[in-house]
């Protein structure tokens, strides 16, 4: 495996935590009052909505993160522990490719 294939897994992360962000963000607009549902059906779309707001926000984290490591892309540091300077194995990198960290620097 090699960086090329890491780099287009960050993309489609980054393609898909897009789409998510937009899904989220339209699940979150404010709930009309003058909408006529009854009052623990408002309470649930309430409670929804708190939980798909926090949702975004992971996406949104998610998303700054992809970011920040596909500018890496193509340079020296890419792939790199952002704090302890070894690289980062491909098998973390592909299965969370936000990753800034290796294994033992994120516990």
């Amino acid at each position: 495996m090699d960086n090329q294939e890491v780099i287009d897994k960050i993309r489609a992360e980054i393609e898909k935590t897009e789409a998510q962000i937009i899904h989220y963000r339209e699940l979150t607009k404010p709930i009309s009052p003058e909408n006529a549902i009854g009052r623990v059906s408002r309470m649930d779309a309430i409670n929804n909505k708190s939980i798909n707001e926090s949702a975004l926000r992971q996406a949104e984290q998610k998303f700054k993160s992809l970011k920040k490591v596909f500018e890496k892309a193509g340079s020296e540091d890419f792939g790199i522990c952002v704090r302890c300077k070894k690289p980062i194995p491909v098998g973390r990198l592909m299965i969370r490719p936000e990753s800034l960290l290796c294994v033992n620097c994120a516990q």
